[in-house]
């Protein structure tokens, strides 16, 4: 591929650069290899135009800027960072117009949702890519995300993957769009069959300022997309809503608490493991049964949005819910470790939104809770004292340790939660949160449920520079055999 092919219908280049030949487009500096476009993009650490030069000299056949800096073989462009995705699409041939793209944004629920409507058409035939924090699969199997890579892949890695799934023929594409891959413009001009909005609470202030500016992040999915399923339990679905019928965006509304929106969720039935609901469309004048392997109205919530994602993508309703009833559940996500004696259960939940759902679900189950929790380092620390506030209201036992602490001095995420605790709370600290597991394992009573919160599907503590190997599952499982309790 030439650079004139290349930049054909994006924007014009200098005429003498338009023979030349690419092999790869990367805005990664440490990526670029002999023929490579180099994409200069200003991040908040490292601007890409620093080392323009010195890709040229290593190689590259062009560089792309923002300004002119007066180098042999250089494309000026308005915003290369909303333009880099657009080459990158170009590059790999446009793969996204041979699938079916759906996308769920908010705090809470993205991957819940992702999963559940990639079980769905999977269920029903249809080979199915989901990208997300869980992981990253292009119909080949899940690739697990051991390293933490961010919910959505930077553009490079994204549009790698939306070509791998072009080529072995995958129909479907789910994924889950974050706040700060939708700022970043991380995306090219997509426009996704079906996205969904399922919430916001606060998160990731450390990187938005403030939490209107999240929500103007969140709602940029809608401008992608041709249909949007809105949640509307939520504030800010309710505005996401109605920015949609004033922008001509078709919304299409959820609930689980309204009869208002245009499918809602009654009669509901939550169980230990599952729950059953009547689904209602009162439009079409029909209500379905459904049943979910998932507990708790939250997980309601992000089936009905799961379900109506579906159905707007041209399943039928009654084929929807008989797939999402035969489920196995989603990784990381409201997880039965251990049952017995006492419960053990694994739970993504780190915000308070997210704790508030999980043991305010988990509460009526027992009668005795204990919550083992943290808050991760380098990130919004003002989300801590509420998260403190929220696990003592919930549960009889808290047990504050570390998640992902990065280069935070570790006591200062449990200090901090710990000013949300009131003081006559039974509570207790530990730095190294395999010693928190074992002390909640150590200490459970008869019927008790210990709530591991956090880490979820994550098999690593993200330590200063590191990512060390860290299962909660093996964790709690190599313990209870050491014991011969399994």
């Amino acid at each position: 591929m030439t650079l004139g092919q290349l930049f054909s219908g994006i924007t014009d280049i200098p005429q003498e650069l338009t023979e030349r030949v690419v092999s790869g487009v990367t805005s990664d500096n440490r990526e670029v290899e002999p023929g490579f476009l180099f994409v200069c993009v200003k991040g908040r650490s490292f601007d890409g135009h620093s080392v323009a030069a010195a890709m040229l000299e290593k190689g590259a056949c062009a560089v792309v800027t923002e300004r002119p800096l007066g180098l042999p073989a250089e494309i000026c462009v308005n915003e290369s960072r909303r333009l880099y995705p657009e080459l990158l699409s170009a590059f790999y041939g446009r793969p996204t117009q041979k699938l079916c793209l759906g996308a769920v944004t908010g705090t809470n629920g993205k991957t819940t949702t992702v999963n559940l409507c990639a079980q769905i058409t999977r269920a029903l035939g249809h080979q199915t890519g989901v990208i997300g924090t869980v992981g990253c699969d292009t119909g080949k199997g899940l690739q697990y995300s051991h390293d933490g890579p961010p919910t959505t892949p930077e553009p490079r890695k994204l549009y790698y993957l939306f070509r791998e799934m072009a080529d072995i023929g995958t129909e479907y594409c789910f994924l889950e769009a974050s706040s700060m891959a939708l700022a970043q413009h991380r995306f090219a001009a997509e426009s996704f069959a079906v996205g969904a909005f399922t919430n916001l609470t606060q998160d990731h202030l450390d990187y938005h300022g403030t939490m209107e500016e999240y929500y103007l992040a969140k709602r940029m999915l809608a401008d992608m997309s041709r249909t949007m399923v809105i949640n509307i339990d939520d504030e800010y679905g309710r505005r996401t809503a109605d920015y949609c019928r004033m922008s001509g965006i078709q919304a299409v509304t959820t609930s689980v608490n309204t009869s208002g929106a245009d499918y809602f969720a009654e009669f509901i039935r939550l169980h230990p493991h599952g729950a059953e609901f009547l689904l209602t469309c009162p439009e079409k004048q029909k209500s379905w049964v459904a049943k979910i392997p998932l507990t708790g109205l939250y997980n309601v919530s992000n089936a009905v949005q799961a379900a109506v994602m579906c159905r707007m993508m041209g399943f039928p309703m009654e084929d929807v819910l008989a797939a999402l009833e035969k489920s196995p559940g989603v990784s990381g996500r409201l997880e039965t470790i251990y049952q017995g004696k006492f419960t053990v259960i694994r739970d993504y939940a780190h915000t308070g939104d997210g704790l508030e759902k999980l043991l305010s679900t988990l509460r009526p189950l027992t009668k005795r809770l204990t919550a083992v929790f943290g808050a991760a380092g380098e990130r919004d620390s003002s989300k801590r004292p509420e998260m403190g506030r929220i696990a003592a209201k919930y549960a009889d036992r808290l047990i504050i340790t570390t998640d992902n602490p990065r280069h935070e001095p570790q006591q200062q995420t449990i200090d901090d939660v710990r000013r949300g605790v009131p003081a006559d709370k039974e509570c207790e600290e530990f730095v190294d949160r395999k010693a928190a597991i074992y002390r909640a394992l150590e200490t459970a009573q008869p019927g008790e449920l210990i709530a591991l919160c956090g880490k979820g599907h994550e098999d690593y503590q993200a330590i200063g520079d590191e990512n060390v190997p860290f299962n909660e599952r093996e964790i709690v499982l190599d313990w209870l055999k050491s014991r011969g309790i399994i």
